[in-house]
């Protein structure tokens, strides 16, 4: 007589769920997708599944994956709720439900003692920018989080550059973590039709060759970077080389100057900087659009100063849009040999690779070509297929 497989319990900390337009929430929306695709083909399964939510999700469901949905007494989105959350009351759950294997989708202050315990890390930048503990209640969260992580049973990084920063500043062993690259949302791989990108410019009132920066207005983004870059390329090239019509410089993401020094005051820059005539901010821009705006761009700009992966390089490359990008972090190992490097902290630099991409049509053809293979190699599939993999084997 066949032996039934013994049924293992899996929990996963889906919380970001609710907050899809992050990366975080990208990567835990994306995967999760990805692993009911594979169970609703699956005949044979020997895993279920209990997703842990703060808010409810109206998906179609496997048999095998049930939901649970809690808050605490305090309500209110904030650290106080997240720590209560996540160090509190979903331990506690997870232990009630009996699960052998708990992921959490990102890095957090949860603990679980006697259970098998994989967390996801997409970056420690609280430790590496101390400059984002700015208060006390990031600094315990923080506190909080770096203690977890060194009390996971294994550690997700999703980059190789993540998993040597876990080593060289946490302490983490080698043995304890294993790289599994992350992908881009299912919207940035779908080519963009020709009406979809005018009706984008038309929304934005924008046209179409511009040079396009997006992802965060966070200073680490180095968003100040690009926009004096531009202003260098401006002054040093329009007579020369952009007679006929020089680019405009288009910049999303969402405009939060209260929140200086945190966050760069574009609006403030540009005025001082008197580019008010060639560069459109356009604050916060739905992912829906978002596909677009890279396809209309004649070049992307991201010479952010550090990465845990670097989501905007990758979602421009599927959407054959040339990169210029910073050598450093991360950025290196998701761009390969198929975007332009530039030093983030020179001006000049920056200016030049941009101008590099935007009169070299050769040079841009081959980044594009480039840019799409470079793209095939990440893949939501082997993702899940490794998680799955872990927890068949573990």
């Amino acid at each position: 007589m066949k032996q039934k497989r013994k049924i293992i319990k899996v929990g996963i900390n889906v919380s970001f769920l609710r907050k899809s337009g992050t990366g975080i929430g990208q990567v835990s929306v994306n995967f999760l997708k990805k692993l009911i695709e594979k169970n609703w083909k699956s005949l044979e399964r020997n895993i279920q599944y209990i997703l842990y939510l703060e808010e409810d999700i109206n998906w179609a469901l496997p048999g095998n994956f049930k939901k649970r949905v809690f808050l605490p007494i305090w309500k209110r989105d904030d650290l106080i709720r997240k720590i209560w959350w996540e160090k509190y009351l979903l331990p506690r759950q997870v232990k009630k439900d009996g699960c052998d294997i708990f992921l959490s989708m990102y890095q957090c202050p949860t603990i679980l003692k006697k259970i098998k315990h994989i967390m996801v890390v997409h970056d420690i930048i609280p430790r590496l920018f101390p400059e984002y503990l700015n208060n006390w209640r990031k600094k315990i969260y923080w506190s909080m989080t770096e203690k977890a992580i060194a009390n996971a049973g294994k550690v997700v990084a999703v980059s190789i550059h993540t998993e040597k920063d876990l080593i060289r500043h946490l302490g983490i062993s080698s043995a304890d973590i294993f790289v599994n690259h992350i992908d881009i949302d299912e919207i940035y791989k779908k080519k963009v039709s020709e009406q979809k990108i005018e009706r984008m410019m038309a929304k934005y009132d924008i046209k179409r060759g511009y040079v396009y920066a997006g992802g965060g207005m966070e200073v680490r983004k180095n968003v100040e970077g690009v926009i004096r870059a531009y202003k260098y390329l401006l002054e040093k090239n329009q007579k020369e080389y952009f007679l006929n019509h020089f680019p405009n410089l288009i910049v999303s993401g969402k405009l939060l100057p209260q929140l200086a020094p945190l966050i760069t005051d574009a609006e403030k820059l540009v005025r001082e900087l008197n580019l008010t005539a060639y560069v459109k901010l356009l604050d916060f821009v739905p992912q829906e659009d978002l596909p677009a705006l890279y396809s209309g761009a004649s070049v992307f700009v991201y010479p952010s100063f550090y990465e845990g992966f670097g989501l905007p390089i990758l979602e421009a490359m599927n959407q054959s849009t040339p990169v210029v990008t910073a050598r450093n972090s991360s950025l290196e190992e998701v761009g390969g040999d198929a975007v332009q490097y530039c030093h983030p902290d020179s001006i000049s630099d920056i200016a030049g690779a941009v101008k590099n991409v935007l009169l070299n049509k050769e040079h841009k053809k081959e980044l594009v070509r480039r840019g799409r293979e470079r793209s095939e190699y990440f893949s939501w599939n082997k993702f899940t297929d490794k998680m799955l993999e872990y927890f068949s084997n573990n």
